[in-house]
């Protein structure tokens, strides 16, 4: 089981509070993560990131562990700290500004 935090307007979309707890099979990857909340919020689908691309969306990043996994393989494993719930999984929106 791993636990994900999502940000505000993602949980306000999903009529979530905050965190969820997705059960993923095989491996603890983000792709599987992400393809779980998706499989459980449908409305969340493209959110977080593209559909035909797979990639994640400009104003979001993803952080276990106390690292930004932005940019890492969505096929990475994720920090054990992660898999065994101790810490979860962060998708934290971007803040802009100027």
């Amino acid at each position: 089981m791993i636990r994900v935090e999502l940000p505000p307007p993602l949980c306000a979309l999903a009529h979530i509070n905050g965190e969820v707890v997705v059960d993923v099979a095989d491996r603890d990857t983000q792709r599987l993560v992400l393809d779980a909340i998706e499989a459980r919020y449908p409305m969340l689908r493209g959110t977080m990131r593209d559909q035909r691309t797979g990639k994640r969306r400009a104003f979001l990043r993803f952080h276990a562990g106390g690292r930004d996994l932005s940019h890492e393989s969505p096929d990475a494993p994720l920090p054990d700290a992660v898999v065994s719930g101790a810490e979860p999984y962060l998708v934290v929106g971007a803040i802009v500004g100027g």
